[in-house]
Parts: structure tokens; sequence; C-alpha cells
């Protein structure tokens, strides 16, 4: 069934035909004669309309039975903005408080629709949503700084201050004289070779790292912005800089360990799950009983795994270590197919350093 975020069939096919690479990350195309799912942008020749299916994620497509195709690599940093997209991006940082219209959109040759389309899939919001809680963002940190409200709301492109107060209050669900003592949670995009992530950040460290496409998402993040009392933008912050500079260096094997800040919001016995998974070697796996027995709770393996589910800072917090007692690869909110690959990332960065020495 065709994800209702997903462009038209016949659009899709085109685009897929014509290796379109406006599409990458769009949607993914399953080839039923050979077994794999592609990009659309993907070079290799395209097979007929009865051959192909389309879905909205690399997930998607495993779960249906698909390997991922060799010459285009549909699971490897996959969202990254596409070329068309990319001036746009330029002048989104530059200028971040710059209010956009559709007009401007189209001064620069792109279709507004297909813009709006893009964001939704890879931020769940469309552009211009997206670009106005940038706004509010910085709005919101420049009134923290005792910044005055009238001049904030017109510095950042809103044209009366009822305006502001009503974007500010659907946005935050509360007025802006109200949050100035609420706590910011910053959220970004990171890429990496099993696909975008969403990490998130307070200024006392990161709080989540999630795969993008991970049903529970949304939930972890209205859970995790009540426990922490905190509203949510997107933009930018160190330790989400340093996240993203730690995550690119586990996957090319050269870091073991990760050294950036987190905020482990959660009950006693989670905590003690989540630092129990730390102290598990890199390249080595525990079973669940072996958790909790570290944790002195021998009897508590179901409790052990609901606590590993609940973990919000994947990769970073190890949970794709734990495996079960018969040796099998399972129970991955990410997907197996992280999970194993995660594993031989690590298996092999050791095989290969003991075969240097």
């Amino acid at each position: 069934m065709i994800d209702a975020k997903m462009p038209p069939t016949d659009e899709m096919y085109k685009a897929f035909t014509r290796r379109d690479t406006a599409y990458d990350g769009v949607f993914f195309t399953g080839v039923r004669t050979t077994g794999i799912f592609c990009r659309p942008s993907c070079p290799a020749k395209k097979p007929s309309r009865e051959n192909v299916e389309f879905f909205a994620s690399a997930r998607d497509a495993t779960g249906a039975g698909y390997r991922p195709c060799k010459r285009c690599l549909p699971t490897k940093l996959n969202g990254h903005a596409p070329q068309w997209l990319e001036d746009l991006m330029s002048e989104v940082e530059r200028d971040p408080a710059r209010r956009w219209t559709d007009a401007d959109l189209r001064a620069m040759s792109l279709d507004p629709a297909r813009v709006r389309r893009w964001f939704h899939h890879h931020h769940g919001m469309t552009f211009h949503a997206y670009q106005r809680a940038r706004r509010l963002g910085l709005a919101l940190g420049q009134m923290q700084q005792g910044a005055a409200m009238t001049s904030t709301a017109y510095d950042y492109g809103f044209e009366s201050l009822s305006g502001f107060r009503d974007a500010f209050a659907r946005f935050f669900g509360a007025t802006p004289g109200k949050s100035r003592d609420a706590t910011q949670l910053w959220l970004a995009r990171v890429l990496t070779p099993l696909g975008p992530m969403i990490a998130a950040a307070t200024e006392q460290g990161v709080c989540l790292l999630e795969f993008a496409d991970r049903v529970s998402l949304a939930t972890q993040l209205q859970r995790l912005s009540a426990r922490l009392a905190c509203v949510a933008v997107p933009g930018h912050h160190r330790h989400l800089a340093q996240l993203e500079a730690e995550l690119e260096r586990y996957f090319i094997g050269d870091l073991r360990r990760f050294t950036v800040q987190v905020v482990l919001p959660g009950t006693a016995f989670q905590r003690a799950a989540w630092r129990a998974l730390c102290a598990i070697p890199y390249g080595c796996t525990k079973t669940y009983e072996e958790q909790a027995k570290s944790i002195g709770r021998p009897t508590a393996v179901r409790a052990i795994g609901r606590a590993n589910s609940d973990n919000r800072i994947a990769i970073v917090i190890p949970c794709h270590r734990i495996i079960r007692a018969d040796g099998a690869v399972s129970g991955y909110g990410g997907g197996v197919w992280r999970k194993r690959f995660l594993l031989d990332l690590e298996r092999a960065t050791l095989e290969e350093r003991a075969n240097r020495k």
C-alpha cells in the first residue's frame, strides 16, 4: 500500500525511469525480478512497471524481503539534501531569521509542492513550518538572553506582535512570556550509513538519538519533552555537533567509546540497565540474562528487555550489543538488519586491527 506522504505511483515510476536525484530519500523502489531495492537515481537498467513496487523507507523495503542495491547503496547516508535543494538550504542556514514565501521559492526556480514534500518526508513538517520553527527557536533564545519581546518579534520576521504571540503559543504551547524560562531541546538530523537519525540535546547533553523512520519516534519526543519540561526546536548545538563528529568516527571504525555528554532521564532501574549497556566492551555482546545479573537483578530479564527498548540514545548507549541466550540477533527498535550491521561493523573493526599487529 502506498504511503499517503509519498508521491503518486505514476510520478514515482517516471522519476525512477529518468533517474531523478530530486526524489532520492522521498521513496525507494523494490524490483521484484531481482529482489533488490534502489534509490530513484540508481544507474541500473530500469525494469517494467509491473515488476516494481514503492516504499517510503529503506526499512519498509527490507521488511518486504528486498536487499539493498550494491550500485546505488540505498542505505548509505540517505537524507542529504538533493542538488536542486542545496541553494535553498544554504540560504536558510545563512539567514535563518528570513521569512520565506512560495514566491521566493519560485524565484529560485523551485516548485513549492516539491519543497514541501521533501521537508515533510525528512523533517516531519513542511518547509514553511520548518523555517517558522527555526525563527521561533531563535526568538526564544534571544528573549532568554534578555531581549524585549517586541524587538525580537520584528527581528525574526513577524509582522505584528499579536502574530508572533499566536505563532509562539501554537508551536510551544505557551505564550512568549511564560516560555522565557523553558528549557530548549535542540533537534537535528544526523546522516549515517544506516539512514538519517534524529538527535536532540539540551544544554546538559544529548538526550535522544533515534532512527528517523522508527514508528515510536514521535512518542519518544513527546515523552522526553514532558519529562524534561522543555520546548523542542530545530537548530544547531555544540553537543549535537560533537555527537555527529563522533558518529562519523564510529562508522569508519575510528572510535570505540563515545565521550559526548548525555542526559538519561528515567527510573533508577532504567538508568542501571543503560549503564550496564555502556559497560559492554566494543565488539562484544551479552545476553539479557547477563545484563540482568550485572545490575544485581538476575530474575528481571523481561524488565531489562523493556528498559533496553526505552533507550532513547541508540548506538551511543549500545543496546545493539544485547543478544538472546541462543545467540540470535533480535529485538532492536531500529530494525534487526541495523543491529546486525552495527555488530558486524564492530567485529570487523576489531579483526582488522588484530590483523595489523
